[in-house]
């Protein structure tokens, strides 16, 4: 019996070491006015299990590697099992040779209404469409590891971004919003299509340069590191000329406009004229970081 339990414990330690999320999900719903509802603290620790317990790529991630990420979902609205909600998804990779966690991702999708009845399953299968609640929560899931696989090895994160377009495929026909051209500019339509595209190929380069060749290496050559991150943060000048205004480019500084001005207003001393210019050139609406930014 004590063996049985031993190898119980072993496999279930190795199962749980192959997942590749590490997330926290939060529910907010003090707008609802029924915050007290038991519902949302189910609905709660349902979406953390599911994401961190579902086996999401056929890659082994050791405990140390999982990726931190987390799902802020404020819901408005409650009608019966019908949510009015948005969600706030973030996620970062720790930077090589410090304490330092890097944001990846910082994305505010306003398009995730849903129905949940209290203690149903969440499944997911990648041919079918179950839920809403399902289908974003994988997307993003997908989307969240791509994002990271491409700050670590150039254009590793494609096959993953596939496997959320066919998430799409599956959830267009739905009468859902989020899944189809029409949905707007900042849709997750619109996120994995641009994140996709040949026409902004050079996002991939930015983030795997900005991290692997920028941040990585901080430990080693402040100034260097510092040198890099600026030439690779102009690159995405080359993008922006082709499609102004860009998808990609707004999330991108979403993400990193904390970051950035934080890295530049302190020593080494390197030159950002350049830097800057691009920066009020192509990220405008961040202007209040940029003026912190030190010569």
């Amino acid at each position: 019996m004590k063996i049985f339990t031993i190898v119980f414990v072993f496999l279930v330690s190795t199962i749980s070491i192959g997942q590749e999320l590490n997330a926290v999900v939060i529910i907010n719903a003090e707008q609802t006015a029924k915050a007290d509802l038991q519902v949302f603290k189910t609905l709660e620790r349902a979406l953390t299990e599911f994401v961190n317990n579902t086996k999401w790529t056929d890659r082994v991630y050791k405990q140390q590697e999982k990726i931190d990420c987390s799902f802020n979902i404020i819901v408005t609205e409650l009608d019966g099992n019908s949510f009015r909600a948005s969600v706030q998804v973030g996620a970062s990779r720790p930077v090589y040779g410090s304490n330092y966690f890097t944001p990846t991702l910082n994305f505010n999708d306003k398009q995730f209404d849903f129905n949940y009845t209290e203690f149903q399953p969440l499944v997911f299968n990648p041919n079918v469409y179950e839920s809403n609640l399902v289908s974003v929560m994988a997307f993003y899931a997908y989307t969240i590891i791509g994002i990271d696989a491409s700050t670590f090895k150039l254009g590793d994160g494609d096959s993953f971004f596939e496997e959320a377009k066919q998430i799409i495929t599956t959830a267009q026909p739905s009468s859902e919003t989020g899944w189809n051209p029409q949905d707007g500019a900042q849709s997750r339509y619109r996120l994995n299509e641009d994140l996709l595209s040949p026409n902004f190929r050079e996002f991939n380069g930015v983030m795997y340069n900005y991290h692997r060749n920028g941040l990585d290496v901080m430990v080693q050559d402040k100034k260097r590191s510092k040198q890099k991150i600026a030439t690779t943060i102009v690159q995405l000048e080359t993008m922006y000329r082709k499609r102004p205004n860009n998808f990609l480019t707004r999330v991108f500084f979403d993400t990193k406009a904390d970051e950035i001005a934080s890295m530049f207003s302190g020593g080494p001393q390197v030159s950002i004229t350049d830097l800057v210019e691009t920066l009020n050139t192509i990220a405008p609406t961040k202007s209040q970081y940029w003026k912190t930014i030190t010569f």
